[in-house]
This record gives structure tokens, C-alpha cells and sequence, in this order.
């Protein structure tokens, strides 16, 4: 049977049909919730380090073209991935001649100089890790390698990778502790491992995760063989955590200003410091311009700390 073509037209008596769903302007709803931040530690340090740069990464589309890869990256994520493979071996191959071949299967060779440059970051490389090894326990299994952790609150979705997650004893039970390898030409201390936003987010994450205690955070500092530590209270990482989610909310602020017209420059403006010149955005930016830029490989080339 065919359908009627009054559909739509005002029924006698010149009253109009019920609308359909679909086919009113949808409505908004008053008291909604706004929209969560989806962040990670990376992004949230991107825009606190400098909101030009934040824009660049997360907000221009398409994206300006990066810089060539830093060495120092590399050399960091082979690092990385090694110690990751290392606990991934049966804890009866955790040796320190099975080194070698976790480094070569994970070795990224991106930026640097020469062979020369990189045979000996390689050979530096493993030397620290197999410093390293020799102070773990060869058949004790962290909690966590390589472990996202995540978590909600009024303002943020945060999610994030742990290096490590140790399960260690406590005074009242097992306690949960964020190791982070860090492979950087600087020494850390006991500031930095208080003070890094990422250590904090990544225990109030665990400990809500997996309903442990996590006050706990380290820094093991590979090339000097240093652990820098903290202990946080819920106070400390209750004012980290207002700290990601003011950040959180700037940047928002930020987003719906260009959404809205306002010009990008503005919204996100420069903050100039001698980081500039190691931008990956260097060239796109005038004011990052300014600086001297850094060649790829010119982390590799700073004297180590003691």
C-alpha cells in the first residue's frame, strides 16, 4: 500500500502532526556535566612546559612536521625496552649475558652522528644496564612492567604507562612503589622525584587500580646508578593532582577560545627558555626560531654527572 504524501502537512483543523524524533533541533541539557580532559603525563607537561608547543602536538590539524628524531629519545626507549624484555625472560635466563641480545633486538638508531657516536652509546648503554641488573632480584617479579594505569576525577580521564610497579612491604601490608628509569645526562635527587607531576599521577592512579597504598615514587638514574625517592601523603598528592586538573582546565579554557575565533597565538602563547632551541617544533615557531638549535645528537655529547 503506498504511503500517504500528507505526512508533514498540517492535519484538518490546522493543527501539525507530533514532530518525529530526529526531526526536532536536539535539545541541550541544563546541569550536564562538562566534558572530561583525556590526558596523559605527557600532555599535560607539554602545555605546562610551554602551551605554543602543546598546540603544535595536540591542537593544530594537521599537525606542523616535527624535527628529525633526537638521539637521546633513542637511546632512552632502547633503554627502556630492554629492561621492559628483561622481565619479560624466565626468571631463570635473567642473566647478565642475556643483555647484549635484549639491547641489539630493542636498539633504535635514529639521530645519531655517525656509527662511531652510536657504537658508543650502545656500549655505554649496556654497560648501565648491566650495572643495573646486578642490583635486582633475578627471580622477583614487579607488579607491573610497562603498566598503564588510569583513573577519573571531575575534570580529568587520566591514563598513563609506569616504567615498573613494585609491590613491597609495608608497615600495615603490601605497598605499592612507580619506579621510573630515566637515562638523562643529569643527576636527580630527592626534588625531583617530590616534584615530578607524572610520579604523583601515576601512584594515585595505581593505588585506586589495584586498592593498594602507592605513596612511594623513585627515579633509578641508569647512567649514575642512583635512586632518587620520595615518600607522598595523600596531601601531596591530592595538591598534585589540583595541579594536573587547573592545567587541565586552562588548556580547555584555551580550546574553546580558538573553537570560538579567538586568535591561536594568543590562546596559546610562547614561553621562551633555553628549551626552545631542543623544540621539536622549532621552525614553526618565531619565537622558538630565535634560539640556537640543537643537533640531533648533541645530548650524547654533554659530559656525565657524577
Amino acid at each position: 500500500m503506498r504511503r500517504s504524501s500528507s505526512a508533514g502537512r498540517p492535519a484538518a483543523g490546522g493543527r501539525a502532526p507530533r514532530q518525529r524524533a530526529g526531526d526536532a533541533e536536539q535539545l541541550g541539557f541544563e546541569g550536564m556535566p562538562e566534558r572530561l580532559f583525556v590526558c596523559t603525563p605527557s600532555k599535560l607537561g607539554a602545555y605546562a612546559d610551554c602551551p605554543r608547543r602543546y598546540r603544535y602536538s595536540y591542537v593544530d590539524r594537521p599537525a606542523p612536521p616535527k624535527g628529525p628524531p633526537w638521539a637521546h629519545n633513542s637511546l632512552g626507549a632502547s633503554v627502556h625496552t630492554a629492561l621492559k624484555n628483561w622481565y619479560a625472560l624466565p626468571a631463570d635466563r635473567r642473566r647478565p649475558e642475556a643483555l647484549a641480545t635484549l639491547l641489539k633486538g630493542t636498539w633504535v638508531r635514529e639521530g645519531y652522528r655517525d656509527d662511531e657516536q652510536e657504537r658508543s652509546a650502545y656500549r655505554r648503554a649496556l654497560g648501565w644496564l648491566e650495572a643495573y641488573v646486578e642490583t635486582l632480584e633475578p627471580d622477583s617479579d614487579p607488579l607491573g612492567v610497562e603498566r598503564v594505569v588510569a583513573v577519573k576525577t571531575a575534570v580529568l580521564a587520566f591514563n598513563g604507562r609506569a616504567d615498573r610497579i613494585d609491590s613491597r612491604p609495608g608497615p600495615e601490608g603490601p605497598e605499592l612503589v612507580i619506579v621510573d628509569y630515566k637515562t638523562g645526562r643529569t643527576g636527580l635527587d630527592t626534588d625531583d622525584a617530590r616534584g615530578s607531576q607524572a610520579l604523583a599521577l601515576y601512584a594515585y592512579a595505581a593505588e585506586r587500580v589495584f586498592r593498594r597504598p602507592c605513596r612511594r615514587v623513585e627515579l633509578h638514574h641508569l647512567p649514575t646508578g642512583t635512586v632518587a625517592g620520595h615518600d607522598h601523603t595523600v596531601e601531596s598528592l591530592a595538591r598534585q593532582l589540583t595541579r594536573a586538573e587547573e592545567t587541565a582546565r586552562d588548556i580547555m579554557a584555551a580550546e574553546r577560545a580558538v573553537a570560538d575565533g579567538a586568535d591561536a597565538d594568543e590562546a596559546f602563547p610562547v614561553a621562551p627558555s633555553p628549551r626552545c632551541g631542543w623544540c621539536d617544533f622549532r621552525r614553526h615557531c618565531p619565537a622558538g626560531a630565535q634560539a640556537p638549535g640543537k643537533e640531533p645528537w648533541a645530548a650524547m655529547d654533554r659530559p656525565a654527572d657524577g
